[in-house]
């Protein structure tokens, strides 16, 4: 297999430097190579230490959200960008907001906007599903759920104090379906609120949704 072959053979996946120069072998300056490949088009860089096949290999890329998993890791695609797909929310959503165990950051790529928020454990690990977004591509991704939990957390400002303050925030302000709301798993859900920060807020949600 040559070398372009080989980079095919990756297209639907993010490749890491080290992988990349692992297929560099009978190269004596890999990462030259690597600067030519780049130039050329063969591959394209996402971050450094991060390349995805380039134009010149015309093949399937890599899913937004699988890249937004190894951008910055450990992390799961949450928030609006996870209630989007869900189809919980209407909008579609441009950036796509992911939560971390490690410091918040934001990068601003070729292939998009990927925004990542500190959660701390062991709340962080509750909710999480791996999505198959196409053949032999997943993501780790929150449940609707969680998302929905991640939202009201990492919202600056919003404290959730009475029922009715609750309803006007999800049918209102995120266009929730409340049909999509009756099939929330409040088990889980109660579960989760005692290791979570705002957690007078989320009793209050799930209180307001076992009543709907």
């Amino acid at each position: 297999m040559d070398l372009y072959q080989a980079i095919r053979s990756y297209a639907s996946q993010p490749l890491t430097h080290q992988v990349v120069v692992s297929l560099l072998k009978g190269y004596k300056r890999p990462n030259d190579k690597v600067h030519a490949l780049l130039n050329e088009g063969v591959l394209e860089s996402v971050k450094k230490g991060l390349y995805i096949a380039g134009p010149a290999i015309k093949m399937a890329k890599p899913e937004p959200f699988l890249l937004a998993n190894h951008i910055l890791g450990p992390s799961y695609v949450s928030v609006d960008t996870a209630l989007s797909y869900h189809g919980w929310i209407p909008e579609r959503v441009y950036e796509v907001a992911s939560m971390t165990t490690k410091a918040s950051r934001k990068f601003t790529t070729p292939l998009g906007v990927f925004t990542y928020t500190h959660l701390s454990l062991p709340y962080y690990a509750f909710g999480i599903r791996q999505i198959q977004l196409a053949d032999e591509q997943y993501s780790m991704m929150a449940s609707p759920e969680k998302a929905l939990f991640d939202k009201i957390i990492t919202t600056s400002g919003l404290i959730l104090r009475s029922r009715t303050q609750v309803l006007k925030y999800l049918l209102e302000d995120l266009r929730i379906n409340e049909d999509r709301l009756r099939e929330c798993d409040l088990q889980n859900m109660s579960q989760w609120v005692q290791d979570a920060s705002k957690a007078e807020s989320l009793s209050i949600l799930v209180k307001t949704l076992k009543d709907l």
